[in-house]
């Protein structure tokens, strides 16, 4: 069976097509160049090349693309919104980033497999639809690729684009590739945006059936966590008040640090708690630590807690579920270091009050909204350990929970449409 959309962007699409066979005289050797420095799945790494490491399930399959951490684990509440809607569907999620794959393993909904994604390459592409046969393609945000969609649209697999969100110098960089672009949107019999200025750069870039319908970050679980860590976690900081700051960069970790320094000159000093974005850096944040006379300790070592660490490095992967449930205050990465924030919504989620830099570019309308709702706090290297120190902050950690709560009741419509497009014997 095949597509009967009408063709768009001939020549863009001939020329990238062309492009693309270049892929597997390269890609063998760069992954496992790749492999080498540890930046692959010794196990997984050939997913890419289109070799599949599970079997499919039986029945119809929902597949669904996000590229990283944060993007894969936001689509956690439209599968589950979904499956509330039709039980029978099993769903594949695919992503490029080794860490997603590694914090997705233990915050997989019922009935979905993760595998990474292949490479853009008709032969690798063809591999992994036969083997798979997805009933529906959904993409999210902005990792789209064009051999993936428009061999997904040749077997009549319908696709979909969600959560989407193109800044305005985003859409900049794209306007050279617009024809190819408007090809891939032209085969998409649904396009949701995050917000109205992403709807309309995407129009920009030649999409016609736009809708917006918000973030799914918000909508988002809360993250999962393994209950006899969480048990173990309790008792080793049962005397002690921690406080976390959640997928750090270094700006976020000079301010966390300084706060910490005044909190610690003060009775009853509470434990930071300090989880970096790349747990690589650990060993150096601990040096960072010691010079500031601050005694860290890092979790990766596996002993109990000494009564002298001030500052705990949670230096793991996939444990921000257990840490957001032990402390009542977060301050969320990202806000120091001209990256543009992280999101908000895994705090909000698990009743831990959510604090912030000033740079929140890339969750502006998030932020925006919490503000609004009187859910969160900006603050700065002056006033966090004041912002840390407040003994109430039951108002914001209840009006951020009901933001995310309403999120995820505002899934059913949109989960509702990607349902209809699946084909009537998949349902």
């Amino acid at each position: 069976m095949t597509s009967n959309k009408p063709l768009t962007g001939g020549l863009a699409l001939s020329a990238y097509a062309v492009a693309s066979r270049a892929i597997p005289l390269i890609a063998p050797p760069l992954l496992r160049r790749r492999l080498k420095h540890g930046k692959e799945d010794a196990e997984r790494w050939r997913e890419k090349l289109g070799e599949p490491t599970a079997k499919r399930p039986d029945g119809p399959l929902v597949w669904l693309h996000a590229v990283g951490l944060g993007e894969v684990l936001a689509l956690r509440g439209l599968i589950t919104s979904m499956s509330a809607q039709n039980p029978t569907l099993n769903f594949l999620v695919t992503s490029t980033a080794r860490s997603s794959a590694q914090v997705m393993g233990s915050n997989l909904p019922p009935r979905t497999i993760h595998q990474f994604l292949p490479l853009d390459a008709p032969q690798y592409l063809r591999k992994f639809l036969d083997h798979w046969r997805p009933d529906l393609s959904i993409w999210s945000e902005q990792d789209l690729w064009p051999n993936a969609i428009l061999q997904a649209d040749a077997r009549a697999i319908p696709v979909a684009l969600v959560n989407a969100r193109i800044t305005d110098a985003s859409l900049q960089k794209r306007r050279l590739g617009r024809a190819l672009y408007a090809a891939m949107f032209a085969r998409m019999s649904l396009i949701a945006a995050q917000e109205e200025r992403t709807a309309a750069n995407l129009r920009n870039l030649g999409a016609q059936n736009v809708r917006v319908t918000g973030s799914l970050k918000s909508a988002a679980p809360a993250l999962g966590y393994d209950t006899e860590a969480l048990t173990a976690a309790k008792a080793l900081f049962a005397h002690r008040t921690p406080w976390l700051a959640a997928s750090t960069h270094q700006g976020d970790e000079t301010v966390a640090l300084q706060a910490q320094q005044a909190l610690c000159a003060q009775p009853s000093a509470p434990l930071l708690i300090l989880a970096p974005r790349d747990i690589a850096r650990a060993r150096q944040i601990a040096q960072q630590v010691s010079a500031l006379g601050l005694t860290p300790q890092l979790r990766s070592e596996g002993i109990a807690l000494s009564d002298a660490t001030q500052v705990y490095i949670a230096d793991t992967y996939g444990e921000l579920g257990l840490f957001y449930r032990l402390c009542d205050r977060a301050l969320i990465g990202g806000g120091f270091d001209a990256i543009g924030g992280h999101n908000p919504w895994e705090a909000a989620a698990l009743d831990c009050a959510i604090l912030h830099g000033p740079d929140t570019a890339n969750f502006e309308a998030d932020y925006r909204q919490l503000h609004d709702a009187d859910a969160a706090t900006q603050t700065s290297a002056a006033t966090l350990s004041t912002d840390l120190s407040q003994t109430d902050h039951a108002t914001k950690i209840h009006n951020a929970r009901a933001l995310s709560d309403a999120a995820r009741d505002a899934l059913t419509p949109l989960a509702a449409d990607l349902c209809a497009l699946m084909p009537k014997a998949s349902e």
